[in-house]
């Protein structure tokens, strides 16, 4: 594989989520919870024009800056669970793309699964994050890559960046010149698993821009 990464990927999530926190340095306290209060109410608004009950509250997570996670019910009365991160709810919402259908797809994709979906339990340390990677995030993000681009031979796996650490690799071999290579961190997909967010899809978009910049799509 051509080494080289799809950076602008994952950058982009890097400094859209990790650096969530950059506001909060150059704006006042009552305007940066003024921030957070507008994110949160416009998510419950979003949410509310396609579920009755709605419910939430905002998070903080060390790396990524203010989550917002929001409960929804289905008509069974069973709860339902997704989080977000503070950049992409703004980016959302300032630009008018029709954020509520987009918000809401994240539930309706998950009442697919009836019964109700709870956030994932917290991961107390290193050991279990490992066993979450290896037993789950790395074999969905190989098969949802394999499934999306069959039966087009893929590369997929892990592999390690001396910027980002431990990152999941997917990529095309047959395109040997240029990056042929998208790099997601680790911690980054494993936030979005603990999000119930689908982590694949951030693979999933760096490869259709790869084939975008070669001209297959």
């Amino acid at each position: 594989m051509t080494n080289e990464t799809t950076s602008e990927t994952t950058n982009e999530e890097l400094q859209g989520n990790a650096n969530g926190n950059d506001n909060e340095n150059v704006m006042s306290e009552e305007k940066w919870n003024e921030l957070l209060k507008a994110v949160f109410h416009n998510g419950i608004v979003a949410l509310k024009m396609s579920f009755s009950e709605v419910e939430g509250q905002v998070l903080n997570l060390e790396a990524y800056g203010p989550v917002f996670v929001y409960r929804v019910k289905d008509k069974a009365n069973d709860d339902y669970y997704c989080g977000f991160f503070l950049r992409e709810l703004a980016g959302r919402f300032q630009s008018g793309s029709n954020p509520e259908i987009w918000m809401a797809s994240f539930f309706h994709e998950q009442m697919k699964t009836k019964g109700g979906n709870s956030l994932p339990k917290p991961l107390p340390n290193e050991e279990e994050a490992k066993a979450v990677v290896d037993n789950v995030l790395v074999p969905m993000c190989i098969a949802a890559v394999r499934e999306e681009f069959a039966p087009e031979q893929v590369h997929a796996g892990l592999a390690w960046n001396e910027e980002h650490g431990p990152v999941f690799e997917a990529g095309f071999p047959a395109i040997t010149e240029g990056n042929n290579v998208c790099a997601i961190p680790l911690h980054l997909l494993l936030t979005h698993l603990q999000l119930n967010r689908d982590p694949s899809e951030l693979l999933l978009q760096g490869m259709y821009k790869i084939r975008q910049e070669h001209g297959l799509e």
